[in-house]
């Protein structure tokens, strides 16, 4: 059965820590929901509360999109390994560019990562555990190359063309702010 917590406990904590993937989802009042996988350990729980992750430059940019139009995100982990469980993070969320005076703040705190696009600070009201009977037993291999190459490859002005072309509007046409107007 599902169990609701006002707060990560250290359990959720330990779990979190574990993972190698977690999914974002985020949704404007109109549109499409968006769902994402997310990687490369650049999530971290700051605390019981409170979580960022970095964000590195993608074919999309739904999530900055949705948020800035409703702040509403649930982040959501699953073992594939030990114990069964999923576990569900639920709060508001905003989007810190790398123009905010936050920025280099909160950047120390996650992996310097190419291509990083934004961090998105979660304020986290509910978490959730629930079963993870379906969910199956898979091996962590290694983490992908491809998104670094991709980026490194680019550098600062590749990647500032890119989001100006590719990552200014959501597949909806919302604005995403990436650039600053």
């Amino acid at each position: 059965m599902a169990k609701q917590f006002d707060a990560f406990e250290d359990s959720h904590q330990k779990m979190v820590a574990e993972q190698h993937v977690f999914f974002v989802a985020t949704a404007a009042p109109e549109g499409r929901v968006n769902l994402s996988p997310k990687g490369m350990d650049s999530l971290r729980i700051l605390g019981p509360n409170r979580l960022i992750w970095l964000n590195v430059t993608g074919s999309g940019n739904e999530t900055a999109g949705h948020l800035k139009q409703s702040n509403r995100m649930t982040v959501m982990w699953c073992s594939f390994t030990k114990r069964p469980v999923i576990l569900r993070a639920y709060g508001t969320a905003r989007t810190v560019h790398t123009r905010d005076a936050d920025w280099a703040e909160l950047a120390a705190l996650l992996p310097d990562l190419p291509g990083a696009r934004q961090i998105y600070d979660m304020q986290v009201d509910m978490v959730q555990s629930s079963c993870g009977y379906a969910v199956p037993f898979m091996e962590f291999q290694e983490e992908r190359t491809v998104l670094r190459q991709w980026a490194e490859g680019k550098g600062n002005t590749g990647i500032a063309e890119y989001w100006d072309t590719r990552n200014r509007n959501t597949i909806d046409g919302f604005d995403t702010g990436i650039v600053d107007e």
